[in-house]
């Protein structure tokens, strides 16, 4: 399949001598969309995607419960008025299997399979100077030459497993959320132990407690969960909501979270006590992250609206939990939003049930695994299966797996030592024509939407490469800078910079070793939506193109 082009002799001015005009990395929401945009421009495409289907994240985390934490209707590619008016989704927080039919029914409509090449690991991309060119190299020894590369690896796709150097002596099975068995897991009868209560665990915990004999959930930090208050979607729901679309888009658009939601225009001291009581109570029941965004103004910055509403959370934690002690233990010391909060199916209920154990490691920290299960420095716990829910190396995690090299020999994971460098979170200097698909430093957001204005963008810069015959675009060193260090000033003006106190995945503090800070621009999506056209409109003034 690889023409194996030696880079000293292809000639930049010749197409032929191109295997592709563009490489797409990953074949999940950001890979799908952008094969998309990237053909309506006519250029010759190929994905690379190390699974066997598309999919990204929802073809690889298929475990109990793996289900959205966002609305479906807008947790959807939004190019597309057809696709929109065509497909139903059957609940308010669809499952994995029916994200991954959604994901597998655009591709089949839009003849997308046949430019995707599936069980490919990118390994390798270097800049040739000379040609101007990428030279990608796959695990299978292929080597292409592209014009273009663009990565859309995903925050969530570079599993974190803690370093029990015994685990192979455990004589059960285990099991990482992340890179789960595309057969089902029957844990009946079973002993299970779940290490970790992020998105992940609080999803697998009630459902695995259903089938388990007993299971034994490992906390080391609470989380915040908020109730989902999911439901089906039957014919009347969609016949209303698409004929506000429209509207919905807009709010969007808009909303800092990239959400369909409506502000709340109060904030907690605009109303009396029992007032405040019953918004709150409005927005509990509602279910989902309006309770985060409808019931008061600016949570995530303001601390007034923070403690009503994490105050009103502990309340419910201890209302539903029957043990005061176990209620305690699951109720966060930390502000809401310092830590991502997932969303529950009755997760909080599952710890009246007599088989759930939640054990506390934050202070007794698990150390190693053993023959017959786990062990703290002064506790061994025997268990039938381990199940690792210990989330990602996220956002940056997924270049790990690819070396980069660009201008000068530098190779991106060195220039990234200290974090991310990036400018819009889009490219990065000394890497001409590399293109960041929903990577570092773009909106912590709804993120198939800011993957769509995103792509909007890079498809709008590249036609115009194109009909001005330039070969390539590469940020302004100035321009890199000033983006990256934004990146931390608009973080520290909101609550979740303490989420470096709580071991956070959006600062990287959850990783032992990696560089902790923002890894994702908090100044709202509207924001940045805004600032990727005033960029395009302005003539990309923060780019060289030549």
């Amino acid at each position: 399949m690889s023409k194996n082009l030696n880079a000293q002799t292809a000639d930049p001015a010749d197409a032929a001598a191109l295997d592709f005009d563009a490489i797409v990395v990953g074949a999940g929401f950001a890979g799908i969309r952008t094969l998309y945009e990237l053909r309506e421009l006519g250029l010759r495409v190929r994905v690379v995607e190390s699974g066997s289907d598309v999919g990204g994240t929802w073809f690889w985390n298929r475990y109990p419960g793996a289900r959205t934490d966002s609305e479906s209707w807008v947790y959807a590619f939004r190019f597309s008025t057809e696709v929109l008016n065509e497909w139903s989704w059957s609940e308010r927080y669809p499952t994995q299997p029916e994200v991954h039919r959604y994901l597998s029914y655009v591709t089949e409509k839009f003849d997308l399979r046949k430019d995707m090449q599936f069980n490919t690991q990118l390994v390798a991309a270097t800049f040739d100077e000379d040609s101007e060119t990428w030279l990608a190299t796959t695990d299978a020894g292929e080597t292409y030459r592209t014009r273009f590369l663009l990565t859309g690896l995903g925050h969530q796709s570079h599993p974190y497993r803690p370093p029990f150097p015994n685990l192979d002596s455990f004589q059960g099975k285990w099991y990482q959320s992340a890179r789960w068995p595309h057969e089902p897991v029957d844990f009946t009868g079973k002993r299970v132990a779940v290490i970790g209560t992020g998105a992940s665990g609080v999803q697998i915990i009630p459902l695995v407690a259903q089938q388990a004999e007993h299971v034994i959930v490992f906390q080391r930090t609470p989380n915040w969960v908020i109730p989902s208050g999911n439901h089906s979607l039957g014919e009347e729901d969609w016949t209303e909501i698409r004929s506000n679309y429209d509207a919905i888009w807009e709010k969007v658009f808009n909303q800092p979270y990239a959400l369909p939601f409506n502000a709340a225009n109060r904030k907690p001291s605009d109303v009396t006590p029992e007032e405040q009581e019953k918004i709150l109570e409005h927005a509990y029941k509602q279910g989902g992250f309006r309770y985060l965004f409808e019931a008061f103004d600016d949570v995530q910055g303001d601390e007034e609206s923070n403690r009503a509403t994490s105050g009103f959370l502990r309340k419910k934690i201890h209302e539903i939990v029957r043990d005061p002690a176990t209620a305690e233990l699951l109720s966060p010391q930390y502000p809401l939003l310092a830590k991502r909060p997932p969303l529950g199916h009755s997760y909080y209920e599952t710890f009246n049930r007599d088989n759930v154990t939640l054990v506390d490691v934050s202070r007794n920290p698990l150390v190693d695994a053993t023959r017959n299960g786990l062990r703290t420095a002064d506790t061994e716990y025997e268990v039938d299966v381990i199940i690792f829910a210990t989330g990602f190396d996220a956002v940056t995690g997924s270049y790990r797996s690819i070396d980069l090299i660009g201008r000068g020999g530098v190779h991106l994971l060195d220039k990234w030592r200290e974090g991310p460098r990036t400018n819009l979170g889009a490219m990065v200097d000394d890497f001409p024509n590399l293109f960041l698909v929903g990577g570092p430093h773009v909106p912590f957001a709804n993120i198939p939407v800011v993957i769509d204005r995103e792509v909007r963008w890079i498809g709008r810069t590249i036609a115009r490469m194109l009909e001005q015959e330039q070969r390539f675009i590469e940020p302004t060193t100035e321009a890199t800078d000033k983006w990256t260090s934004l990146i931390p000033e608009l973080l520290d003006g909101t609550l979740l910079v303490r989420g470096a106190a709580v071991n956070s995945w959006f600062l990287g503090a959850n990783i032992p070793g990696k560089p902790v800070g923002a890894l994702s621009y908090h100044g709202g999506a509207g924001n940045y939506f805004a600032a990727l056209d005033q960029e395009f409109d302005d003539g990309l003034p923060g780019f060289v193109r030549r």
